[in-house]
């Protein structure tokens, strides 16, 4: 029997001490995170590699052996965080500070508290020297913020062996207290994910001259007309095949009208802006650069736009609609960045692994809902389903709206019962697909918290 108490409280001051690393990429310095991790999996008797991918880059690895019967499963997660505004923080964004049941830090839930709740379930299947049918792999890895490129993309790269699984659990699926303003408990297991290698720089160019002598040619101007267009571009709504099951699922408990009633699906679709991203080609302005000086009417004038794509999409194709839906040859649209890798491969959710994450949370809360979804975001994930490999976001908790606004933006936290959760559903998850053993029935969130 599991003394979760205890667990939860170890759980805990690992990662305070965890957030406390600051991992921000850029500039990207992850050994010291790594070395954190894979020391407390030494002191379990695990053995561990750091794998140098850059100076100050590391992945770290650990295996537990299984009896080969099945093929291994990965826990993935990733140990760098995106910067901080520090100024618009109320907390230290390094300190991890614990507050009225709130764990507050950068990458508290994108992914630090994953990880934790990976590295407990990978320690406790090691402490209960439970006979694996299967091995299990703990890999931490750096500069998933920054493209992957010394990260998991390497990884695949260099060293395939360590990918060599049959399954892989990382980031991208959150479960929620609310959906379509009610109080649930929905799961959402991401299987897909969005093409973020869509992004656009748009320019216009006009006519410069002198501030005091207003004139029709100013870039600026042209520039804002244009981005005021597509701000308010309805795109219309695509249904993905995977999108389409999450529908459906949601359809049988009630959270959705049926799939039949088009017009009142796509109501609710549009009433959300987080779901309707799962629907459609997403845009953003993220960046604007016009001028040199106030009193000179600018010459040129430049914004940038993150642009997601659903699965399927060609980016080419993509690019020639924004054009296209412009209409205005002062406006010069090209990609930000030259565009790499494709479309992300969905991975099949209609597995052993989905089930049993299925299977775990209904038995713990008999009225959770669970899903298969995509992904808005970009993930590490889809460099594992590019290799066949069923690859799933998956961050077992009831995030609350602000906890999911936590996700690349200020005063970002887990709280301490969300963590508990997620450490216990985790471990349950792993151990099932690595255990003949009769299913644990100590989990603290039985029924699920109130």
């Amino acid at each position: 029997m599991i003394d979760w108490p205890a667990i939860h409280r170890e759980a805990l001051d690992i990662f305070v001490r965890y957030l406390q690393i600051d991992t921000s990429n850029p500039p990207g310095n992850e050994k010291p995170a790594a070395r954190y991790l894979g020391a407390l999996l030494e002191a379990e008797g695990i053995e561990t590699e750091y794998i140098e991918t850059a100076p100050n880059r590391e992945v770290l690895v650990a295996r537990l052996r299984g009896d080969g019967s099945k093929r291994a499963i990965m826990l993935c997660n990733h140990t760098d965080v995106v910067p901080v505004e520090a100024q618009y923080w109320d907390m230290p964004a390094f300190e991890g500070v614990v507050k009225d049941g709130k764990v507050y830090g950068r990458g508290a839930v994108d992914m630090k508290g994953t990880g934790v709740m990976q590295l407990i379930a990978f320690l406790l299947l090691k402490r209960q020297g439970a006979a694996l049918k299967r091995d299990v792999v703990f890999c931490a890895v750096p500069d998933e913020e920054a493209g992957s490129a010394l990260g998991m993309h390497w990884l695949c790269e260099h060293r395939p062996d360590v990918v060599d699984v049959e399954f892989e659990l990382s980031e991208g699926g959150t479960g929620t207290s609310r959906f379509a303003g009610k109080q649930v408990k929905l799961f959402n297991v991401a299987t897909n994910e969005k093409y973020a290698g869509g992004g656009l720089k748009l320019t216009a160019v006009g006519t410069p001259g002198h501030g005091s002598r207003p004139h029709a040619d100013n870039s600026a101007i042209h520039l804002m007309r244009a981005l005021l267009k597509l701000h308010d571009w309805d795109r219309g709504i695509t249904y993905t095949p995977d999108m389409v099951a999450y529908l459906e699922r949601l359809a049988e408990a009630g959270l959705m009208p049926p799939l039949a009633d088009k017009e009142a699906v796509e109501a609710q679709i549009r009433r959300s802006p987080a779901l309707y991203a799962a629907f459609t080609n997403t845009l953003n302005v993220t960046m604007v650069n016009s001028g040199i000086k106030i009193n000179v009417i600018p010459a040129k004038s430049q914004a940038f736009l993150d642009c997601r794509l659903l699965p399927g999409q060609d980016p080419e194709e993509w690019r020639q609609q924004v054009i296209d839906y412009i209409g205005d040859d002062r406006i010069q649209v090209e990609f930000a960045r030259p565009v790499s890798g494709k479309p992300a491969r969905p991975a099949e959710w209609d597995t052993e692994l989905f089930w049993t994450i299925n299977a775990v949370i209904k038995e713990a809360m008999e009225e959770a809902v669970v899903v298969p979804a995509m992904t808005v975001g970009a993930t590490d994930n889809r460099f594992l389903r590019d290799r066949g490999i069923p690859a799933y976001g998956f961050i077992p908790c009831l995030l609350s709206p602000e906890e999911a606004a936590g996700f690349h933006g200020n005063n970002e936290f887990l709280t301490v019962e969300n963590l508990n959760m997620g450490c216990e559903l985790m471990y349950e998850v792993v151990r099932r697909m690595c255990s003949s053993r009769a299913p644990c029935r100590g989990l603290s969130f039985s029924r699920g918290p109130g």
